[in-house]
């Protein structure tokens, strides 16, 4: 590809990117637009139960609560189906000869106590009075914005149960561990409301680097360069070049991104009872933190796992067939025997990805919210990316989920972009759209 001069090339193929692109051309069909993609697609085609299918290595899952995502799987023709969770649930913590619990209903009840009787109460009763907009408004926000989630359960949390799940909880959400996650970044990310696992929905984020000059943009790929006027990218924080203002340097140098490996394993038969739903605590002997069923939309038998935080790291530079075995070994000691009977695995170490560097989010260390989460919002120059992989939590308070965050981020930067370099005039609507995305206290 030679050298092209269009007015916007958006860097990144993923739902926001291909969103912005389309609606650009469909409202502006004047301006000249190039998508550029780093990576083939993140689906894969395994061998499954009748011959072979496909099962997504990156982001699947959406909720009815994500209105901005829905809209857009609408829109672009994408098609959703529920998460299965039918049948007795795995639960096991404390440890690998601790009890390991069964249970059907929806989430795992636990036995009173004077004390904090589950993570679900501790984190409910904390969250109400905490703001998604504006995280230092809170009630304590000082307070909380000044101790890691880790300190915190040290502090004020008396059962060591409570503990291991909300360690497991940051191990699941955030792919870290709770040593390494701001507290009142906890709080506002639990605040909002709705399951990002009840649909599943192909997809995935992908991202590139550019650099720009004082007029032009030059987007170099390792099929050439393009030349625009301006550029939208979706990027993660630590992956930015060139380098970003000193606040933006500030805010992404303490910003975490987790540490996840997906797991993708085919069966011959479906489940027999079980919802294929394990939560567990890991060990030496048990790299997995959480699965899921992974049923094809054409009845092909599969289950999701992850191997998350420190057990990742810990995992990743072992060979294989020793973190595969680990794990069916997993499977066979919570589901029985049938386990052991899989046709193929495949697995995607997010860490080690080109183009990405981690899974699932980036996630703020304490004293970011506080000092620099303003300057997320603020871009610079003809580069528009003032919402790196995990920020459009500003302007999304009905869901933080990687796929909300995405739709949100294009509506955002598409109607300010279209104003600010090329002067098109939008709609009253448009406009107001607009301005209360870049204005999330006005409560919208």
């Amino acid at each position: 590809m030679s050298e092209e001069q269009f007015d916007v090339v958006v860097v990144g193929a993923g739902l926001s990117e291909l969103s912005m692109a389309r609606r650009l051309q469909k409202r502006h069909p004047q301006l000249s637009v190039m998508v550029l993609e780093a990576r083939g697609a993140v689906s894969k085609d395994l061998p499954a139960a009748n011959g072979v299918d496909q099962w997504d290595m990156g982001g699947q899952w959406v909720s009815s609560s994500q209105t901005h995502v829905t809209e857009l799987i609408r829109e672009v023709g994408l098609e959703v189906f529920p998460q299965y969770t039918e049948g007795k649930k795995v639960h096991h913590v404390g440890g690998p000869h601790a009890k390991i619990k069964t249970y059907i209903t929806r989430i795992l009840s636990y036995s009173p106590s004077p004390c904090w009787t589950s993570p679900r109460f501790c984190i409910d009763h904390l969250t109400q009075n905490i703001s998604v907009e504006d995280p230092m408004s809170s009630s304590n926000a000082e307070l909380y914005e000044g101790m890691m989630l880790h300190t915190f359960m040290e502090k004020h949390i008396c059962t060591t149960q409570v503990k291991e799940e909300l360690a497991l909880c940051s191990h699941i959400v955030f792919g870290l561990e709770a040593s390494q996650v701001s507290f009142l970044f906890l709080l506002m990310y639990s605040t909002t409301p709705g399951s990002g696992q009840e649909f599943r929905v192909k997809g995935g984020t992908q991202q590139l680097s550019e650099k720009q000059d004082s007029e032009n943009m030059k987007v170099t790929t390792s099929a050439g360069t393009v030349t625009c006027k301006a550029v939208i990218v979706a990027c993660p924080s630590h992956l930015a070049e060139p380098a970003l203002p000193a606040e933006h340097q500030r805010l992404t140098q303490c910003l975490h991104v987790g540490h996840m490996t997906k797991l993708i394993i085919t069966h011959p038969t479906v489940r027999k009872g079980f919802s294929w739903e394990i939560v567990a605590r890991p060990s030496e002997d048990c790299p997995l933190s959480i699965t899921f069923d992974a049923t094809s939309p054409r009845g092909n038998p599969a289950l999701v796992g992850f191997i998350t935080g420190v057990q990742a790291c810990d995992w990743c530079d072992r060979k294989k067939e020793e973190r595969r075995d680990a794990v069916i070994s997993s499977l066979v000691k919570y589901l029985g025997p049938e386990a052991s009977t899989y046709i193929h695995d495949e697995e995607k170490d997010w860490a080690k990805e080109e183009w990405s560097g981690g899974c699932p989010v980036n996630v703020m260390t304490p004293g970011m919210l506080m000092y620099y989460h303003p300057s997320l919002r603020k871009p610079f120059g003809r580069y528009t990316t003032p919402l790196h992989y995990h920020s459009g939590f500003q302007m999304c308070p009905s869901s933080l989920s990687m796929k909300e965050l995405d739709s949100v981020k294009g509506s955002k930067c598409k109607s300010s972009k279209c104003y600010l370099l090329f002067g098109l005039v939008m709609t009253a609507a448009a406009l107001v759209m607009a301005h209360l995305l870049a204005k999330p206290e006005l409560g919208f």
